[in-house]
């Protein structure tokens, strides 16, 4: 089942999350095979790890809306998002228009003419009037220009300039398992600075000897180890010298899973937009409109009758078909 721990180091300014997403990614990439639509192994593992991201910085911050994180790329990787939700619902997909190599690293599904970016997005469900969600940016290379390979190192770079806050991330993830382990340094605010004086999170930025100290822990974590041991055996071989303490587990459905927004009002809505003529028309080239959910591969079917109703105002129409596949 996924979780999600939370934990904080005692007397120091280090917190720290762990996810692991097993059945609910598992479902993602089974709904992707059903659809016939299956996504090459390196994007696959960068998807996993997108929501694994996802997922660690939507209950870092417990933000009242949808955190989206997107990788726009100039490579045969065109476009990969994960979007989650305040109960940690998510859902994930990615565009893919070239050969993917079955090495692929991030530059070179993403970043070839190194024109690929990344982009966190807050989007609050109680927007007032004329609010625009709230959207960083940031290039896929580091500060000497060097293209970034890892999902994390972007995103760690990602957190350094938009909150000044050293972070260490580390991601994974294969056909079985997307998980992550996020360690952050918390600020420093009002009497906790020396001497009572005030002083800016960057003042701080790869100073703090605890954080230092706990991060170098946290990257000596593996791959492989991250993938295959639970919760409580990765948090004890990193930190049982470490004053740790930890919350309840999120799990079930207080914890991470899968979920999409997509329903057959919607797709109708969409349709409506494109106009009565241009719907018809393809309803005659192909005897009906078939929309796929990019997200869960979900068919949504609309044949002639459907598509009467859609422009039909009448309320008292009979229903047409209901097939979604």
């Amino acid at each position: 089942m996924s979780e999600l721990h939370k934990f904080i180091f005692e007397g120091l300014p280090v917190r720290g999350m762990l996810v692991r997403l097993t059945d609910s990614w598992r479902e993602v990439l089974r709904r992707r095979e059903a659809a016939n639509d299956v996504f090459p192994a390196p994007v696959r593992v960068l998807m996993g790890e997108m929501a694994a991201a996802g997922a660690l910085m939507q209950a870092n911050i417990k933000f009242n809306g949808a955190l989206v994180l997107q990788m726009f790329g100039d490579g045969p990787v065109k476009l990969a998002v994960a979007e989650v939700q305040p109960d940690l619902a998510f859902r994930v997909t990615a565009k893919v228009v070239g050969a993917v190599a079955p090495d692929a690293r991030l530059e070179a599904m993403l970043n070839i003419h190194g024109q690929g970016r990344c982009a966190i997005t807050l989007d609050p469900k109680d927007k007032l009037p004329g609010q625009q969600p709230y959207q960083g940016v940031v290039p896929l290379h580091g500060d000497r220009r060097e293209p970034l390979q890892q999902l994390s190192d972007v995103l760690e770079h990602y957190m350094l300039q938009s909150e000044q806050l050293d972070t260490k991330l580390i991601l994974a993830a294969n056909d079985d398992v997307a998980a992550g382990l996020l360690i952050q340094r918390l600020p420093v605010e009002g009497a906790g600075n020396l001497a009572g004086r005030s002083s800016r999170n960057e003042d701080e930025i790869g100073l703090n000897e605890a954080y230092n100290r706990i991060a170098i822990l946290a990257a000596s974590l593996t791959r492989e180890e991250l993938l295959t041991l639970n919760a409580d055996t990765v948090l004890h071989r990193l930190f049982w010298e470490e004053p740790l303490q930890r919350f309840e587990p999120l799990i079930g459905a207080t914890g991470p899973h899968f979920a999409c927004s997509c329903s057959r009002d919607r797709v109708g809505r969409m349709l409506r937009s494109l106009g009565r003529d241009e719907i018809d028309g393809i309803v005659v080239e192909q005897g009906r409109v078939e929309i796929a959910c990019d997200f869960c591969g979900t068919k949504y079917n609309f044949d002639a009758v459907d598509v009467g109703e859609l422009f039909t105002k009448a309320l008292n129409q009979p229903p047409g078909s209901t097939a979604t596949h």
